[in-house]
């Protein structure tokens, strides 16, 4: 590459992210918006967009969902936590242990505790307030806050790994490994942010696409990655199962890979509204 080529290439890069960034949105219902992404492009993928559900939390109610807390040891994938629970959307909670049961952090809600161990990730995502001063739902990031000071604010708090952080840097060093991806963020604005990619990426790469977008993202933290990474919708006329894929370590990687069973999900259901007069 010659010297000038190598001057532009940055240039041409930024235009061509700039260009992937604009999306489209689609209105599912009041508070509630499904945007699409371009990723970077591979002619290996049959979608290589980026998916962004974007959560108004004054019109919707999040619960975390617990294999553990069941009954009954029953397997479910996002699409069956959906129909189980009747709930609008389901994404996964975090990464769990062998045991497909306990999350590999804190994870509790305000009936039941999965792990009571903090570790040394830095998210917490935490809802169900008991002020009505606070945000509904937020991502407390142990570098800029204190945890003792909002744990008895908060009902219900899933603790896993930052991916941006409270002073909006990329954490995740270069890797080569790369896989799908489901993240929780929280916006400028307060909505809640559920992503997710088919498309396998290293999660360093991801984040500098996701900061890339026009989605004021404040905070973002770690869902899962690989087969198990999963979003799936239901709204109104509109359903959505998105899943994951293995690593992408070899030329023509299976694409098309059936939902797997996820023992700690975070869900919605709407709220009921005020009648308009």
């Amino acid at each position: 590459m010659s010297c000038t080529a190598k001057k532009l290439f940055p240039l041409l890069l930024f235009v061509l992210l700039s260009v992937s960034a604009k999306g489209n949105w689609l209105d599912l219902e009041p508070g509630l918006e499904l945007g699409f992404f371009n990723g970077y492009w591979n002619p290996d993928v049959g979608d290589s967009r980026i998916k962004i559900l974007r959560i108004n939390p004054a019109y919707f109610e999040f619960k975390l969902f617990n294999t553990s807390a069941q009954n009954e040891d029953v397997l479910l994938t996002a699409r069956q936590w959906s129909q189980k629970e009747q709930l609008v959307a389901v994404i996964n909670a975090s990464m769990y242990r062998q045991d497909f049961k306990t999350s590999v952090s804190y994870m509790r809600t305000e009936t039941h505790i999965n792990n009571p161990y903090l570790s040394k990730d830095k998210t917490i995502l935490a809802f169900g307030k008991t002020r009505p001063e606070v945000p509904d739902v937020m991502i407390i990031d142990r570098q800029c806050d204190s945890f003792d000071q909002w744990k008895g604010i908060y009902t219900t708090f899933v603790q896993s790994i930052r991916m941006i952080s409270c002073r909006g840097k990329n954490v995740w060093s270069p890797q080569s490994k790369k896989s799908s991806i489901a993240a929780i963020a929280v916006d400028s604005g307060g909505n809640v942010l559920f992503i997710h990619s088919k498309l396998p990426y290293s999660t360093h790469e991801f984040i500098n696409h996701l900061m890339v977008l026009p989605l004021e993202i404040n905070r973002a933290m770690y869902g899962e990655g690989g087969p198990e990474a999963q979003l799936y919708i239901q709204s109104g006329s509109h359903e959505y199962e998105f899943t994951g894929v293995l690593e992408e370590s070899s030329p023509g990687f299976q694409m098309n890979f059936k939902a797997s069973p996820i023992p700690n999900v975070v869900g919605i259901f709407r709220k009921l509204q005020p009648d308009s007069e």
